[in-house]
């Protein structure tokens, strides 16, 4: 029996990029936050739409720099990846009966990300050592479309 664990999400980044580094091993990665919508009719016979916000994990050192210097907030963008999952407890109230909540968060690691064309220029990628090709590759409350 085999198994997949793939994702692929095209949306608009809600904010710039962020540089952060690895407590473990000191490596830098970026992270960014894509939204996307989906719309359907309700029973009502009227449209309606639901904003969904992912958080990208960029771990490949040579991609993470390339979209955090290439890639800004409003950016129509294609991930490709995988489903990564993040459990944590937090405490719930305070005092020594406190209970705690396990929480768990699901993020991407991507592999890929292409800047999509809507008609602006592509940026200059040959200064971070990638192809155009390969890079054609914090958030609001409003959704970035």
């Amino acid at each position: 029996m085999s198994y997949l664990n793939s994702v692929t999400i095209i949306g608009f980044v809600g904010a710039d990029p962020a540089q952060r580094q690895a407590r473990n091993n000191g490596s830098k990665f970026t992270v960014l936050s894509v939204a996307t919508q989906r719309s359907w009719k309700n029973a009502e016979d009227e449209w309606v739409s639901k904003v969904e916000w992912h958080r990208v994990a960029i771990f490949h050192p040579r991609l993470a720099e390339a979209v955090h210097n290439n890639i800004k907030k409003g950016a129509h963008v294609l991930v490709e990846g995988s489903l990564v999952s993040s459990t944590y407890e937090q405490a719930n109230g305070k005092g020594k009966k406190a209970k705690t909540a396990e929480i768990t968060s699901w993020s991407i690691s991507a592999d890929v990300v292409r800047k999509l064309d809507r008609g602006e220029p592509e940026p200059q990628a040959a200064a971070s050592g990638l192809d155009a090709a390969e890079l054609s590759s914090g958030t609001s409350d409003q959704a970035p479309f």
